[in-house]
């Protein structure tokens, strides 16, 4: 984070004056903190209306954190593991960031393989193995 700037990838940095905070107070450990200091940061960034985002990018986000994303296309993070309410909108910006990051990241596709022949030779071998443990096992009673 350097002169109002997040970088996410290296194709994309978002503005900080994109990034609105909303203070709450903390559920938790904190004493008489908790009941009048306000230390819960949520982070909310309007996907719909960024204008760092290109239309793909906006659509992958909308579709890798639509449980993070309301109607209005705002994401939000929340953040309260501090007693510091300076410590949780730091943390905040890091789990943005990271979420952000995973989100944009595109999946490899699977190339479906076939098992090789050593692969179907050892689980016949295995089979047989397993056949003859079974075999030791059973007890032949004398017919009278």
């Amino acid at each position: 984070m350097s002169s109002g700037k997040l970088l996410i990838t290296k194709n994309l940095t978002i503005a900080q004056d994109e990034l609105r905070f909303r203070t709450s107070r903390s559920g938790g450990p904190g004493g008489q903190n908790v009941n009048k200091l306000e230390t819960r940061v949520e982070l909310l960034f309007d996907i719909a209306h960024s204008p760092s985002l290109s239309e793909g990018q906006r659509e992958r986000l909308f579709s890798n954190l639509k449980s993070n994303v309301d109607a209005h296309g705002v994401l939000s993070v929340v953040s309260q593991k501090s007693r510091s309410q300076w410590k949780n909108k730091q943390e905040a910006i890091e789990k943005f960031a990271r979420l952000i990051q995973l989100a944009l990241r595109t999946q490899k596709k699977r190339v479906k393989t076939s098992p090789t022949l050593v692969s179907k030779e050892k689980r016949i071998q295995e089979k047989i193995r397993t056949g003859e443990k079974k075999k030791m096992r059973k007890v032949d009673l004398p017919n009278e």
